[in-house]
């Protein structure tokens, strides 16, 4: 298997030296060579899942706080142009 680490390495915008590459070959093709041996587990009885120790992400509802509606109304009151409660700004794009 050719590794191209100098084609690599330009997409990354690496500069390396030869005794980093000739390192970074070794090392890249032990890891494609791990991932050739992952393919021979049969996994065919096995579920997919994204999360393997059950932990969920905890989180809130997005509600706004009666402090932050009374905020984001003054920033509005002071803004010098407003439309349809956002700030209006100047175009950027064309």
């Amino acid at each position: 298997m050719e590794l191209n680490v100098e084609h690599i390495a330009k997409l990354a915008r690496l500069g390396l030296g030869e005794e980093e590459k000739e390192k970074i070959r070794r090392e890249l093709a032990a890891i494609l060579e791990f991932v050739e041996k992952l393919k021979e587990v049969d996994t065919k009885n096995v579920e997919p899942t994204a999360q393997a120790t059950g932990r969920q992400n905890v989180t809130r509802a997005d509600e706004a706080k009666k402090e932050e509606e009374q905020q984001r109304q003054q920033i509005l009151n002071n803004a010098p142009q407003t439309k349809n409660e956002y700030l209006k700004v100047k175009e950027v794009f064309e």
